[in-house]
């Protein structure tokens, strides 16, 4: 008899290389949450990231996992998991872990088993952190090599800011991304400045909820929802304010959500791009089956931390390779 799965979670932490800042403040570690259910002798892997922009945290996000542990016993079940817990960071560990724990005991890859195609090595953003214009420039000339540049913007003087990163990076693509950080009154004047320069796509300009203005201006380039986007019941009343979405696992509650949600988002009309929070690579790989339908790819959390975990994905510059199954899938 197969015994019963067992799950298993905990708190790490992750330095990361320098800081990390964007309009909310910075942080210099990235705290993560990985669920682990074990099974026949193997063991299937998930990492998330609790965010307190939307109210989680790292002990709470490790009780709402261990509080799936009765579920989980009784047998792998992605679809149960869906119905018992809503989209959040702690069924984003699950879900992954579980899709692992079926790819290793299947012997096959996870985007053979989830019927996807087989992912290739693609191209990440780079994040560049919010500060002075000379110092984003800086910034950006030391990986002005780099084929695409995240400029973190959302505050007074990002006309500046977001020109100076341009002089330094003169051949990059550009995106932008503001986190919720500017006002119906800065909208048009910001979003002129980025066009000017050449940006590409700007994510999130204004807070959540209070992103009406988007509807009544003329875009002169695409806006792409993040807070404002989490899983498919979200995209609803989005296409008159914003061109592209974020999908990110964390806020769809795992992989399982975020696929069927490309899907959604690209029979609306959304471009899509694929997003991650600062962590390693084991939150990154699931996300990479999702990388060929993407428009823009920003998995570059481990490239800002000081040291990845053991097998994790290749990077060269800011190409990435698919995961090995030693990590994830």
């Amino acid at each position: 008899m197969t015994k019963s799965p067992k799950l298993a979670a905990r708190i790490e932490h992750w330095p990361i290389a320098g800081h990390f800042t964007i309009s909310r403040g910075a942080k210099t570690e990235a705290v993560t949450v990985v669920a682990e259910i074990s099974q026949g002798g193997h063991v299937g892997r998930g990492e998330c990231v609790p965010y307190p922009r939307y109210g989680e945290t790292p002990e709470a996000t490790l009780a709402a996992i261990f509080s799936m542990q009765e579920t989980i016993a009784r047998g792998p079940d992605r679809s149960a998991l869906q119905t018992l817990m809503r989209p959040c960071a702690a069924r984003n560990a699950l879900d992954c872990a579980l899709i692992d724990l079926e790819a290793k005991t299947a012997g096959r890859r996870a985007w053979e088993l989830l019927g996807c195609p087989a992912p290739r090595s693609c191209t990440t953003a780079y994040t560049i952190s919010i500060g002075s214009p000379e110092a984003m420039a800086a910034a950006a000339a030391k990986v002005a090599d780099r084929r695409l540049l995240k400029i973190k913007l959302g505050g007074e003087g990002d006309g500046a800011r977001i020109a100076a990163v341009r002089d330094a990076a003169p051949r990059s693509e550009l995106i932008v991304d503001a986190n919720e950080g500017w006002t119906a009154a800065s909208l048009e004047q910001n979003l002129a400045a980025c066009a000017e320069a050449g940006v590409t796509l700007v994510e999130q300009p204004l807070p959540a909820g209070q992103d009406e203005a988007l509807s009544r201006i003329k875009r002169p380039l695409s806006v792409c929802a993040d807070e404002s986007v989490h899983d498919r019941t979200s995209l609803q009343g989005l296409r008159e304010r914003y061109d592209a979405v974020n999908i990110k696992l964390d806020k769809t509650g795992g992989l399982t959500e975020a696929l069927a949600m490309a899907d959604v988002a690209r029979a609306q009309g959304f471009e899509i791009m694929i997003g991650c929070m600062v962590a390693t690579s084991l939150a990154m790989a699931p996300a990479m089956l999702l990388t060929q339908q993407a428009r823009f790819v920003d998995l570059d959390g481990p490239l800002l931390l000081a040291r990845d975990r053991e097998q994790g994905l290749r990077y060269d510059g800011s190409l990435i390779s698919p995961p090995d199954a030693a990590l994830w899938g």
